[in-house]
């Protein structure tokens, strides 16, 4: 078109002035210099929360409990500090590739603006409990080392209505580009995106909701083209006939596959749970038998670990598995297990040592069954089930299952050995909050998708829903989180791909991302107003589908719960 980049974009054939303002001088210096007071105050909160929750110097789990909010409230400010810290590391990078372009630009100085805004008035945990600096110990005097010059300016104009406006303008003129500013990564992946993005794109966006006002399972014909894709074997090593690439890769899949449908980018989730449970704890012959057969997609797996009364009490779960023989029975009540009907695997966690309470007396089995159809959803002797109704997250169907003296193989206990169960599962638990972060922030770039296009296309009072401030506002503050949770999610897969621990980094991509994922959609059915509300409208699944992301895989309590744990050691 010719234009400038700082040119405005018309709207409705009313050209707005030029906004040269919008991004401020040597932003990289400005957000660079107020991380190490940032830094510095949560060092000295997460001592003040430790002091509270100790005992004669040790942290009490006791203590934790009775002083919730501020170990909650530590949690997300770590994640906080460290979402500023990974956007500062994505603004570097890029600027060393030249390609931290305006619209870069204005997505970090808006993210530094409202994150340090919040650090300092108040983080928001969910829309009622706002965490302030105080309940972690916080002298005022304390608090007001945030107030530094650089801190300061970001907050009074980092995330200004001028940049926020810009911002939109911007993504206006680059709507043809996947993702609202550069990812970070590098062109492999990006080319992975572009694959999955196409598909989503011709395959699953024009029949989702569809699907998901039937309630139906996703086409069988889905789930072929994706292992054929290389979906359910995408992480597993070529050795045992996946394709061995990294957990990036991984975000990359389960983010463009969830953009299109929450249930297609999640049916890679119970194989990428199965293949780690194999990986780490399984025996040779374990390994041999299931991994190519996951990766291929011959063999779907599920989950098949909550129980009735448990939630993520995983450790006071009460199936049983007795020994029969060689082989075991199980007996127990499983509920809130996706895609168990269509399923040929259930990674199954059972008490086999009676004389336990806790977690030391489970162990984990690959326990096999007959796929079900509509007519006979459940045919192996000794399993019944039934269908548990949701809002969203459609798909795959949701289970309570019953076992009485259902056959178990001997040689499908994992890793042969009882009691490992627990341990087996805690190890998968990272990929598993990965890949949900990763979820989440597909089903955020859709709300920002169906948001975007319904404000361009709605007129009222003369003039595009976009064009009205509050409008653009919340179609700015989506793509800015957006970005905040992918870094997150993309720094806790490098830590795992790298081999190094990253339960808490995958813990606060999780718990971010899920806020972002409920807020994306809740603004995105706001801006459509009563329609948004009505079942034919896209935005009403989003919001259903949203709303279970900060439930599943650990919800936000519990989440904040480990990353407290882990942090205050």
């Amino acid at each position: 078109m010719g234009r400038k980049k700082d040119d405005a974009m018309p709207h409705d054939g009313q050209p707005l002035a030029p906004r040269t303002d919008a991004v401020l001088e040597d932003l990289t210096h400005l957000t660079d210099r107020a991380l190490p007071p940032v830094q510095a105050l949560f060092d000295l909160a997460k001592q003040r929360v430790r002091d509270t929750v100790s005992d004669a110097g040790r942290v009490q789990g006791a203590l934790i409990d009775a002083h919730q909010t501020a170990a909650h409230g530590l949690a997300w400010f770590a994640t906080y500090v460290q979402a500023l810290q990974q956007m500062q590391r994505w603004a570097l990078a890029l600027t060393a590739e030249g390609k931290f372009t305006q619209t870069e630009q204005l997505i970090h100085q808006i993210a530094f603006g409202e994150y340090l805004a919040q650090i300092q008035g108040g983080i928001q945990m969910n829309q009622g409990e706002m965490l302030r600096l105080q309940d972690l110990g916080l002298t005022q005097s304390e608090i007001d080392t945030l107030r530094t010059p650089e801190i300061q300016q970001l907050i009074a104009a980092g995330n200004s209505q001028n940049a926020r406006v810009r911002l939109v303008e911007q993504m206006q003129e680059q709507a043809a580009n996947i993702t609202v500013g550069h990812s970070g990564l590098d062109d492999e992946l990006e080319m992975i995106r572009e694959q999955f993005r196409r598909y989503a794109v011709e395959k699953i966006e024009p029949f989702a909701h569809d699907w998901h006002l039937k309630d139906e399972l996703i086409p069988i014909d889905v789930i072929n083209e994706l292992a054929e894709m290389g979906v359910f074997g995408l992480t597993i090593p070529e050795e045992h006939g996946g394709f061995g690439l990294s957990k990036a890769s991984m975000c990359v899949v389960s983010e463009e596959l969830s953009r299109g449908y929450i249930g297609v980018g999640s049916l890679g989730t119970r194989s990428e749970i199965a293949a780690e449970l194999i990986l780490a704890g399984g025996t040779p012959e374990q390994k041999a038998k299931w991994l190519p057969r996951i990766a291929s997609a011959e063999t779907l797996p599920t989950a098949v670990f909550t129980e009735p009364n448990t939630g993520s009490d995983l450790g006071s779960l009460r199936t049983r598995a007795v020994r029969d023989g060689d082989d075991y029975r199980i007996t127990g009540n499983k509920t809130w297990i996706t895609h168990a009907a269509r399923t040929h695997v259930m990674t199954l966690l059972a008490r086999t040592d009676p004389a336990t309470t806790d977690y030391k007396g489970l162990s984990m089995f690959l326990a096999e069954k007959t796929p079900g159809t509509d007519a006979d959803p459940f045919p192996t002797p000794g399993m019944t089930g039934g269908e548990i109704e949701v809002l969203g997250y459609r798909g795959m169907k949701e289970y309570e299952l019953g076992f009485d003296g259902f056959h178990v193989k001997g040689e499908n206990l994992l890793g042969g050995e009882e009691g490992k169960g627990f341990k087996q599962l805690m190890e998968t638990f990272e990929s598993a909050r990965i890949q949900t972060a990763a979820r989440a922030i597909g089903v955020a770039q859709s709300a920002l998708d169906i948001a975007m296009q319904y404000a361009q296309d709605r007129k009222q009072f003369g003039k595009a829903l976009i064009a009205f401030p509050r409008v653009a506002n919340k179609l700015a503050m989506m793509a800015v989180e957006i970005m905040i949770a992918r870094q997150l999610t993309y720094f806790s897969a490098f830590e795992k791909d790298g081999g190094r621990r990253c339960d808490v980094e995958a813990g606060m991509a999780k718990l971010l991302g899920a806020r972002v994922a409920w807020a994306a959609a809740d603004n995105g059915l706001q801006i459509h107003g009563g329609n948004g509300f009505a079942l034919e409208y896209k935005i009403s699944r989003v919001l259903c589908d949203a709303r279970i992301l900060n439930i599943f895989e650990g919800a936000a309590e519990i989440q904040a719960q480990v990353i407290a744990r882990r942090i205050l050691g």
